[in-house]
């Protein structure tokens, strides 16, 4: 059986697909939804990525409501409605 080594990207990976998974969950709506939503407003690696060193040390809640929040506010200057 072949192991992967746990690096850094690995690790915000794994962080990344949690977090988008429960936001998700929380906003009822599909993850793929949510991966494109936050994909083009530019939030995956400027939010998830960006600041895993903080936002991994939170909890579900709080990460999730890091995210709607930032989404809210980054659809909105953008004139992204939904």
């Amino acid at each position: 059986m072949e192991t992967i080594a746990r690096t850094l990207e690995n690790d915000k990976t794994h962080f990344a697909t949690l977090a988008i998974g429960a936001t998700a969950k929380e906003m009822g709506i599909s993850e793929s939804e949510l991966y494109n939503r936050l994909e083009r407003v530019g939030l995956i690696h400027s939010l998830i990525y960006d600041c895993y060193d903080t936002l991994h040390t939170e909890s579900i809640s709080g990460v999730v409501w890091n995210i709607t929040e930032a989404l809210k506010n980054w659809e909105a200057k953008k004139g992204i409605q939904q």
